[in-house]
C-alpha cells in the first residue's frame, strides 16, 4: 500500500495554517502544522493576491524544508464570507419504475441541481458547495440519503442547499497560488469540513449549532439530522477585540494582541482574584510606563463579544432550528481560547456550550502539539475530507539542491572519468601489429619480454618456420634410411 501526502491551507484573515500528513490506507499521520502570519488578506478574503502567495510560499518553502518534501499541489478553504444559500431542485427520470435508486442517481441528482441552478449574476457569482436537504420518490417525501439508496422508484427529486459565493474570491486564490507556484488540488467549503473534525455524529443527528470564532469572520453552521441546514457569518472576529484593546489603552497592535492572548478574558466578576491583577507595560522606545487592570481589560474584551454573539444569535433565530438545538453549542476557532468565553455565550443564549477541539483519535501527530487546539479545526477537517480522495496526492519526494563542494567533486569525477575513457580509446586505437607481428599498444614490460625472446633481425614467425623445416627435414631422412 502506497503512503500519499496531504498539505492543507486555511488562509485566514490574520494566519496561514499549513498541514501535511501521510496517509496509508485508513492511517493519517500529521507530520507538520505550523501557523504563519498571512498578508494581503481582509475578511477569511484574499484581498492582495501577490501578497497572500508571497506569505503562502514562504510558509510552504519552510514545510518542505523540513520535511524533505516538494509540495506541488494543496487542498485549499473557500472564503467563509459573504455567502448566501440558496435551494435548488432537481429531477431525475427513469425508464422503467423497477429500477432501484443508486448512489451514482444521487450524485448525478446533485449535479444536475447545481449545474442548472440560475444563477442571478454568473459573471459575478459561483456555486462554493452543497447539501442535500431531502428526496421524494414515487412513494415517499423527505427521505435523507441514506435511506432513499436503493428504493424503486421511476422518479428522484433532489432538493438541495446551495451556498454561493462571489467568482472573484475563487478566482483570486487561483491567483495566488500561481504566484507561489503550487496547483489546487481541491477547493473546499470550509463549514462542512470543519464540522467533520469537530462534532460528533451524536450531535449532528440531535441539532447543533458549531460557531468558528476567526480572527476576521464568525461564523454559525446549524446541523440536524445529520444534515447542513443553514450557514451564516458576520465580519466581525478577534481582530476587532484586538483593536478595541489598542484604540482604548494607546497600544501598537502586536502588544494589544500579546496582551489579548496572555491575560485576555470574559466576564470581569468571574475573574475572582485574578481581576485584581495590574499589568505593568514598559514602553522601550520612549522610556514611558503604563498600567492596565485585567478586570478593565476583561471589561474591553467582554463588551465586544457580547455584540459579537448578539450578532449570531439573531443568525440561529433566523435560520428556524433555534429551539431544535438539542446538542447546543460548540464554540471553536482561534478566539474559542479566551477565557470564559463558553461560560458568556451560555449565559446569553441559554443553550449549553462546550468548546471544539480537533478529534484527535483519527489521526497520529507526534511532534505536532498544536494540531490538537481550536485554531487548527478548519485544517484537520480539509484533511479528514480529502483523505478518502485514494488518487490525491499532493507532495513527491524533494532532491535538495546540490552544494558547490558536491558540484566540483561531480565536475573532478565527470573529468576523470573522461580521460580514462579517453585513454582507452587510444588503446584501443593503437591495438595493430607493427612489421614484428607485435602489438604496438603493450606495455613497457611486455615490450622488454618481447626485445628478449626475439632474435635478432627476425620475426617469431621466421624463428618458427625454421624450427619446423628443421623437424621435417629430420623426420624425412629418418623415413629414407628407414626404406634404404
Amino acid at each position: 500500500m502506497e503512503d500519499r501526502y496531504i498539505a492543507t491551507v486555511d488562509m485566514g484573515t490574520s494566519k496561514i495554517g499549513l498541514c501535511v500528513a501521510k496517509v496509508t490506507g485508513e492511517n493519517v499521520q500529521i507530520l507538520y502544522y505550523k501557523e504563519s502570519p498571512a498578508a494581503g488578506m481582509r475578511y477569511g478574503r484574499i484581498l492582495n493576491p501577490i501578497k497572500a502567495g508571497e506569505a503562502l510560499k514562504a510558509a510552504v518553502q519552510e514545510a518542505e524544508e523540513s520535511l524533505d518534501i516538494k509540495i506541488l499541489q494543496v487542498v485549499i478553504g473557500l472564503p467563509r464570507y459573504e455567502v448566501t444559500q440558496e435551494t435548488a431542485t432537481a429531477t431525475l427520470e427513469h425508464s422503467d419504475e423497477l429500477t432501484c435508486i443508486t448512489q451514482e442517481e444521487i450524485d448525478a441528482v446533485k449535479n444536475l441541481a447545481l449545474d442548472t441552478y440560475p444563477l442571478k449574476n454568473p459573471e459575478k457569482e459561483t456555486i462554493f458547495g452543497a447539501a442535500a436537504q431531502s428526496f421524494n420518490t414515487d412513494d415517499t417525501i423527505n427521505c435523507t440519503e441514506e435511506d432513499v439508496v436503493g428504493m424503486p422508484s421511476k422518479t428522484l427529486v433532489g432538493n438541495f442547499k446551495a451556498f454561493i459565493g462571489t467568482k472573484k474570491a475563487s478566482d483570486n486564490i487561483d491567483i495566488m497560488l500561481n504566484s507561489a507556484g503550487i496547483a489546487p488540488a481541491r477547493k473546499l467549503f470550509l463549514p462542512t469540513s470543519t464540522a467533520s473534525a469537530v462534532l460528533s455524529p451524536e450531535a449532528m443527528e440531535n441539532g447543533v449549532a458549531l460557531i468558528e470564532m476567526g480572527a476576521g469572520v464568525t461564523s454559525v453552521t446549524i446541523y440536524r439530522g445529520n444534515i447542513l441546514r443553514y450557514y451564516g457569518a458576520i465580519p466581525f472576529g478577534g481582530n476587532n477585540i484586538t483593536a478595541d484593546i489598542k484604540y482604548e489603552c494607546g497600544f501598537n497592535t502586536k502588544l494589544a494582541e500579546n496582551i489579548k492572548l496572555a491575560y485576555g478574558a470574559c466576564m470581569p466578576e468571574k475573574l475572582l482574584s485574578m481581576s485584581e491583577k495590574i499589568l505593568q507595560i514598559n514602553n522601550s522606545e520612549t522610556g514611558s510606563d503604563q498600567q492596565l487592570s485585567v478586570k478593565y481589560l476583561s471589561e474591553i474584551i467582554t463588551a465586544r463579544v457580547r455584540e459579537i454573539v448578539d450578532a449570531i444569535l439573531f443568525l440561529i433565530q433566523g435560520s428556524g432550528y433555534a429551539d431544535h438545538l438539542r446538542a447546543g453549542v460548540v464554540l471553536t476557532g482561534g478566539c474559542a481560547n479566551l477565557a470564559n468565553c463558553s461560560n458568556l455565550i451560555k449565559e446569553m443564549s441559554g443553550y449549553n456550550v462546550r468548546t471544539g477541539f480537533p478529534c484527535v483519535r483519527r489521526f497520529s501527530f507526534s511532534g505536532c502539539p498544536d494540531v490538537a487546539e481550536t485554531g487548527a479545526v478548519a485544517s484537520i477537517g480539509m484533511l479528514m475530507v480529502a483523505k478518502d480522495d485514494e488518487h490525491l496526492n499532493c507532495t513527491t519526494e524533494y532532491i535538495p539542491p546540490k552544494t558547490e563542494e558536491e558540484l566540483a567533486a561531480e565536475e573532478e569525477m565527470q573529468r576523470s572519468e573522461e580521460e580514462r575513457m579517453k585513454e582507452e580509446e587510444e588503446n584501443r586505437k593503437g591495438s595493430v601489429f607493427d612489421e614484428d607481428g607485435w602489438e604496438k599498444s603493450q606495455p613497457e614490460k611486455k615490450k622488454k619480454e618481447k626485445a628478449s625472446r626475439k632474435p635478432s633481425g627476425k620475426s617469431p614467425f621466421q624463428v618458427t618456420w625454421e624450427k619446423t623445416s628443421q623437424v621435417i627435414t629430420g623426420v624425412l631422412e629418418k623415413f629414407y634410411d628407414t626404406a634404404e
